[in-house]
């Protein structure tokens, strides 16, 4: 396919961009355009590197992968498992005050957990394929991707995947604040209800997101050794227990001796919101991609349960419940954390 070579795979992606620009599209949120593929909305500059990464990713069993739709706690969710998974080369102190060397007291989350696609969507003259091979093991890599579209060899090589909802009454909001922030000089934003109308009708990215989450859901239901399915609510009502599955799933439990350290506590301090945000690398540092640069603040708010209220009225709640609980009858999954009656 061409994954493995810089020219090689220069041309290989020319042929997905071709590809990607004959399908169906529209404009959604923040005006910009989005490419419709196997039931799915995606931001068309992600288009060609999530159909490159499909058929080239070769996943290991020791891989990682974190899924989230935007703004469901992607970089939060990213700060732990990389907290967890490398607490053998970098131990978060107990009582918060971790080492200076710790990797997210000087890095951001996105630098530590590439997204796939970032690694896809690059012309670099290093292909994805050397790239991804080069990053020793366990590798921790995220994506926005719907299961269905995530290449044969995440499911064959049995690695591990934790996938992170939210409210999309909450990850709405939050994500017009990130496209407000994100979006190039001299764009619009489209605006507030008629963004709300096209997300009702499933046209976000990567949705719908009823169709995205229940992927997930199912899956972890018939594969519970390999697919967690995590909700950023009780993220936040209980970090600790939460870590401590999350970790038991990775399996990495923590040991006596750490639950008795206050380990368990220190990730979720050396990982909160308010800690994150302290880092210079997340309040000054530039997040790159290859269509646009903003800074890394952008992907810190205030990360609250419920701040949907601030924002939108309550029958516009009413309906948006109405439609994802609709969407997902039958299916054992409610994204609703309080139905707004």
């Amino acid at each position: 396919m061409g994954a493995g070579d810089g020219e090689g795979w220069s041309n290989a992606l020319a042929k997905y961009e071709a590809l990607a620009s004959s399908l169906p599209s529209c404009h959604g949120l923040g005006s910009a355009l989005y490419r419709r593929h196997d039931g799915f909305w995606y931001p068309a500059h992600l288009m060609p590197a999530t159909l490159a990464m499909r058929d080239t990713f070769v996943a290991r069993p020791s891989d990682v992968i974190l899924a989230t739709m935007p703004k469901s706690g992607t970089t939060w969710l990213k700060a732990l498992s990389f907290c967890v998974v490398h607490r053998g080369r970098h131990a978060p102190a107990p009582g918060g005050d971790s080492p200076a060397g710790h990797p997210l007291l000087y890095s951001s989350p996105h630098d530590l957990v590439p997204f796939l696609h970032s690694i896809y969507e690059s012309r670099s003259h290093v292909a994805p394929g050397h790239r991804l091979e080069a990053m020793p093991s366990p590798r921790v890599l995220a994506v926005h991707a719907p299961l269905s579209s995530l290449p044969a060899s995440v499911k064959a090589s049995g690695c591990r995947v934790v996938y992170l909802c939210r409210d999309p009454k909450d990850a709405f909001v939050s994500l017009r604040h990130y496209i407000d922030e994100i979006k190039p000089e001299g764009s619009t934003m489209t605006p507030f209800a008629e963004a709300f109308e096209l997300l009702c009708n499933g046209v976000s990215p990567f949705g719908p997101i009823w169709d995205h989450a229940a992927e997930y859901w199912k899956e972890s239901l018939a594969r519970p050794e390999e697919v967690m399915f995590l909700r950023y609510e009780s993220l936040k009502e209980d970090g600790v227990g939460s870590v401590r599955r999350l970790a038991d799933f990775l399996g990495r439990p923590f040991t006596d001796e750490e639950v008795a350290g206050g380990v368990p506590e220190a990730v979720v301090e050396l990982c909160s919101m308010e800690r994150m945000r302290s880092v210079e690398a997340n309040r000054h540092g530039q997040h790159g991609v290859t269509w646009s640069t903003f800074k890394n603040s952008a992907f810190f708010r205030k990360g609250e349960v419920g701040d949907w209220k601030e924002h939108m009225t309550l029958e516009m709640a009413r309906r948006l419940d109405d439609v994802v609980e609709e969407k997902l009858r039958g299916s054992g999954l409610s994204l609703i954390r309080h139905r707004q009656c």
